[in-house]
Protein backbone atom coordinates (compact mmCIF):
# COMPACT_ATOMS: atom_id res chain seq x y z
CA UNK A 1 0.00 0.00 0.00
CA UNK A 2 1.30 3.47 -0.77
CA UNK A 3 1.79 5.85 2.12
CA UNK A 4 -1.41 7.65 1.09
CA UNK A 5 -3.45 4.42 1.25
CA UNK A 6 -3.62 3.27 -2.37
CA UNK A 7 -3.20 -0.35 -3.48
CA UNK A 8 -3.51 0.31 -7.21
CA UNK A 9 -3.51 3.24 -9.56
CA UNK A 10 -6.72 4.25 -11.40
CA UNK A 11 -5.99 1.66 -14.12
CA UNK A 12 -5.59 -1.22 -11.59
CA UNK A 13 -1.82 -1.31 -11.94
CA UNK A 14 0.36 -1.37 -8.85
CA UNK A 15 1.73 2.14 -9.36
CA UNK A 16 4.77 3.67 -11.00
CA UNK A 17 5.80 3.94 -14.61
CA UNK A 18 6.11 0.15 -14.94
CA UNK A 19 2.87 -0.57 -13.06
CA UNK A 20 4.70 -2.50 -10.31
CA UNK A 21 5.94 0.14 -7.84
CA UNK A 22 3.98 -1.32 -4.91
CA UNK A 23 5.54 -4.78 -5.35
CA UNK A 24 9.17 -3.87 -6.03
CA UNK A 25 10.05 -4.50 -2.37
CA UNK A 26 9.44 -8.23 -2.95
CA UNK A 27 12.18 -8.39 -5.62
CA UNK A 28 14.93 -6.92 -3.43
CA UNK A 29 18.11 -8.98 -3.19
CA UNK A 30 20.63 -8.68 -0.39
CA UNK A 31 24.39 -8.22 -0.78
CA UNK A 32 24.77 -11.96 -1.44
CA UNK A 33 22.31 -11.78 -4.33
CA UNK A 34 19.78 -13.77 -2.30
CA UNK A 35 16.34 -12.61 -1.21
CA UNK A 36 16.34 -10.31 1.76
CA UNK A 37 15.42 -11.95 5.06
CA UNK A 38 12.01 -10.22 5.31
CA UNK A 39 11.06 -11.19 1.75
CA UNK A 40 12.00 -14.81 2.41
CA UNK A 41 10.03 -14.75 5.67
CA UNK A 42 6.92 -13.40 3.95
CA UNK A 43 7.20 -15.92 1.13
CA UNK A 44 7.46 -18.73 3.67
CA UNK A 45 4.31 -17.42 5.40
CA UNK A 46 2.47 -17.17 2.08
CA UNK A 47 3.48 -20.71 1.14
CA UNK A 48 2.34 -22.01 4.54
CA UNK A 49 -1.25 -20.87 3.97
CA UNK A 50 -3.94 -23.43 3.33
CA UNK A 51 -6.45 -21.50 1.21
CA UNK A 52 -7.13 -18.14 -0.41
CA UNK A 53 -10.26 -16.01 -0.16
CA UNK A 54 -10.22 -13.60 -3.10
CA UNK A 55 -12.62 -10.96 -4.27
CA UNK A 56 -14.14 -11.54 -7.68
CA UNK A 57 -12.52 -8.48 -9.23
CA UNK A 58 -9.08 -9.51 -7.94
CA UNK A 59 -9.56 -13.15 -8.94
CA UNK A 60 -10.62 -12.19 -12.46
CA UNK A 61 -7.82 -9.62 -12.89
CA UNK A 62 -5.36 -12.38 -11.91
CA UNK A 63 -7.16 -14.99 -14.08
CA UNK A 64 -7.72 -16.93 -10.85
CA UNK A 65 -3.93 -17.41 -10.64
CA UNK A 66 -4.24 -20.03 -13.38
CA UNK A 67 -6.72 -22.10 -11.38
CA UNK A 68 -4.91 -22.33 -8.07
CA UNK A 69 -2.85 -20.06 -5.87
CA UNK A 70 0.42 -22.03 -5.71
CA UNK A 71 -1.61 -25.21 -5.28
CA UNK A 72 -4.10 -23.69 -2.85
CA UNK A 73 -7.87 -23.71 -3.28
CA UNK A 74 -9.41 -20.32 -4.00
CA UNK A 75 -12.79 -19.23 -2.67
CA UNK A 76 -14.51 -16.28 -4.36
CA UNK A 77 -17.55 -14.68 -2.73
CA UNK A 78 -19.86 -13.44 -5.49
CA UNK A 79 -23.53 -12.92 -6.25
CA UNK A 80 -22.98 -13.94 -9.89
CA UNK A 81 -21.91 -17.31 -11.30
CA UNK A 82 -18.28 -17.68 -12.38
CA UNK A 83 -17.10 -17.16 -15.93
CA UNK A 84 -16.27 -20.14 -18.17
CA UNK A 85 -12.60 -20.54 -17.14
CA UNK A 86 -13.40 -20.66 -13.43
CA UNK A 87 -16.50 -22.80 -13.99
CA UNK A 88 -15.00 -25.52 -16.16
CA UNK A 89 -11.24 -25.17 -16.21
CA UNK A 90 -10.31 -24.43 -12.61
CA UNK A 91 -11.43 -27.19 -10.23
CA UNK A 92 -9.72 -25.55 -7.21
CA UNK A 93 -11.74 -22.34 -7.65
CA UNK A 94 -15.05 -22.23 -5.78
CA UNK A 95 -17.53 -19.39 -6.17
CA UNK A 96 -19.56 -18.92 -3.00
CA UNK A 97 -22.92 -17.20 -3.41
CA UNK A 98 -24.20 -17.14 0.17
CA UNK A 99 -22.01 -14.43 1.68
CA UNK A 100 -18.58 -13.61 3.03
CA UNK A 101 -19.14 -15.59 6.24
CA UNK A 102 -19.84 -18.77 4.27
CA UNK A 103 -16.92 -18.14 1.93
CA UNK A 104 -14.54 -17.74 4.89
CA UNK A 105 -15.96 -20.81 6.63
CA UNK A 106 -15.39 -22.89 3.49
CA UNK A 107 -11.88 -21.49 3.06
CA UNK A 108 -11.04 -22.22 6.72
CA UNK A 109 -12.37 -25.77 6.38
CA UNK A 110 -10.17 -26.31 3.33
CA UNK A 111 -7.15 -24.75 5.05
CA UNK A 112 -7.40 -26.95 8.15
CA UNK A 113 -5.04 -25.59 10.79
CA UNK A 114 -3.27 -23.29 8.30
CA UNK A 115 -4.01 -19.64 7.51
CA UNK A 116 -6.50 -18.32 4.97
CA UNK A 117 -5.10 -15.42 2.97
CA UNK A 118 -7.46 -12.71 1.78
CA UNK A 119 -6.87 -10.99 -1.54
CA UNK A 120 -8.74 -7.90 -2.69
CA UNK A 121 -9.66 -4.65 -0.96
CA UNK A 122 -13.43 -4.98 -1.16
CA UNK A 123 -13.35 -8.56 0.14
CA UNK A 124 -10.96 -7.58 2.93
CA UNK A 125 -13.31 -4.77 3.94
CA UNK A 126 -16.34 -7.08 3.97
CA UNK A 127 -14.43 -9.73 5.96
CA UNK A 128 -13.43 -7.10 8.53
CA UNK A 129 -17.00 -5.87 8.84
CA UNK A 130 -18.34 -9.42 9.19
CA UNK A 131 -15.82 -10.18 11.94
CA UNK A 132 -14.24 -13.11 10.06
CA UNK A 133 -10.80 -11.56 9.58
CA UNK A 134 -8.46 -11.77 12.55
CA UNK A 135 -5.26 -10.20 11.18
CA UNK A 136 -4.24 -7.61 8.60
CA UNK A 137 -0.77 -7.30 7.13
CA UNK A 138 0.25 -4.10 5.38
CA UNK A 139 3.38 -3.64 3.30
CA UNK A 140 3.66 0.17 3.48
CA UNK A 141 5.65 1.52 0.53
CA UNK A 142 7.39 4.91 0.74
CA UNK A 143 5.62 6.45 -2.21
CA UNK A 144 2.62 8.76 -2.63
CA UNK A 145 0.50 7.68 -5.59
CA UNK A 146 -2.01 10.50 -5.15
CA UNK A 147 -4.91 8.64 -6.72
CA UNK A 148 -6.26 5.19 -7.47
CA UNK A 149 -7.92 2.45 -5.44
CA UNK A 150 -7.67 2.61 -1.66
CA UNK A 151 -7.38 -0.45 0.56
CA UNK A 152 -9.78 0.78 3.23
CA UNK A 153 -11.96 3.15 1.27
CA UNK A 154 -15.33 2.62 2.93
CA UNK A 155 -15.92 0.78 6.20
CA UNK A 156 -19.25 0.78 8.01
CA UNK A 157 -17.66 1.43 11.41
CA UNK A 158 -14.40 2.03 13.19
CA UNK A 159 -12.27 -1.10 13.65
CA UNK A 160 -9.60 -1.23 16.33
CA UNK A 161 -6.31 -2.92 15.52
CA UNK A 162 -3.37 -3.99 17.67
CA UNK A 163 0.16 -3.98 16.25
CA UNK A 164 1.63 -7.49 16.40
CA UNK A 165 4.84 -7.07 14.37
CA UNK A 166 6.77 -4.37 12.54
CA UNK A 167 9.63 -5.08 10.15
CA UNK A 168 11.26 -1.97 8.74
CA UNK A 169 13.35 -2.12 5.57
CA UNK A 170 14.49 0.61 3.18
CA UNK A 171 11.95 -0.62 0.61
CA UNK A 172 8.89 -0.96 2.87
CA UNK A 173 7.60 -1.08 6.41
CA UNK A 174 5.75 -4.33 7.02
CA UNK A 175 3.13 -4.09 9.75
CA UNK A 176 0.98 -6.94 11.01
CA UNK A 177 -2.13 -6.07 13.01
CA UNK A 178 -4.50 -8.19 15.05
CA UNK A 179 -8.14 -7.22 14.67
CA UNK A 180 -9.63 -6.39 18.08
CA UNK A 181 -13.07 -7.99 18.16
Amino acid sequence: MSLDGYIADPDDFLGGDDGERLHKWADVKGESGQQSVPVGQFQDEWKAAGAVLAGRRTAELMDHWGGDHNGLPIFVPSHRPPGPAARWGYPLVTYVTDGIESAMAQAKAAAGDRDVQVRGAYTGQRALEAGVLDEVQIHLIPVLLGRGRRLFDVLSSEIELEIVRVIDTPEATHIRYRVCL
